[in-house]
């Protein structure tokens, strides 16, 4: 019998679910379209605000960890503590929660025997002006920009492989770099209201 997620170390889990890199899945997507409208008919208009495909999944070409991470972001308005709950019934797991500024990690694919087929991580924020959109916007406009991310990858792959904090952490100043960059070459085309 295997243990369950909840009982497992950190470095047990890293074991479990390493960094992989795999090359763009066109129906990465898809899912993320399946995964939209569940999300809109579990919590409805009245607290989604806005809902976006971010990461390396949402840029076609790009070598990605296969785990599809969305952007749910809800009104000022919305009961989080409701949200969550209705999250969690649906079979999303919560895996941080910060309240200030709101940001709960959730995600669906994980268990005891490795990933499933679909991964995803959900990041529920309350609507603003967050940096996401604008680097997955960079990286889908600038063809050598992404290339220099997935060389990166590449490197911290070979690295990092059990450690996903050591990861994400390595990536933070090439992530920076091309955000504000995407802030200012952006600030007239894009929209950061909910569509």
């Amino acid at each position: 019998m295997s243990k369950e997620l909840s009982e497992m170390t950190l470095e047990e889990l890293w074991d479990l679910f390493p960094i992989v890199l795999k090359e763009h899945n066109p129906r990465y997507a898809g899912w993320y379209e399946q995964q939209r409208a569940g999300l809109i008919g579990l919590l409805g208009d009245a607290d989604v605000a806005r809902i976006s495909h971010i990461g390396s999944t949402a840029v076609p070409g790009l070598l990605a960890k296969p785990t599809v991470d969305i952007l749910l972001e809800v009104r000022a308005s919305s009961d989080v503590r409701s949200i969550l709950d209705r999250l969690q019934a649906a079979g999303w797991l919560l895996m941080s929660e910060q309240s200030d500024p709101l940001d709960l990690a959730l995600n669906k694919g994980y268990t005891p025997e490795g990933f499933a087929e679909q991964v995803y991580h959900l990041h529920v924020r309350y609507l603003g002006d967050w940096d996401e959109p604008y680097f997955r916007d960079y990286l889908r406009d600038h063809a050598e920009a992404a290339a220099e991310y997935a060389e990166l990858k590449q490197v911290l792959l070979e690295r990092y492989e059990h450690d996903r904090d050591a990861y994400t952490e390595a990536k933070t100043d090439l992530i920076h770099k091309y955000t504000q960059l995407a802030r200012i070459e952006y600030a007239d085309r894009y929209n950061p209201s909910p569509k």
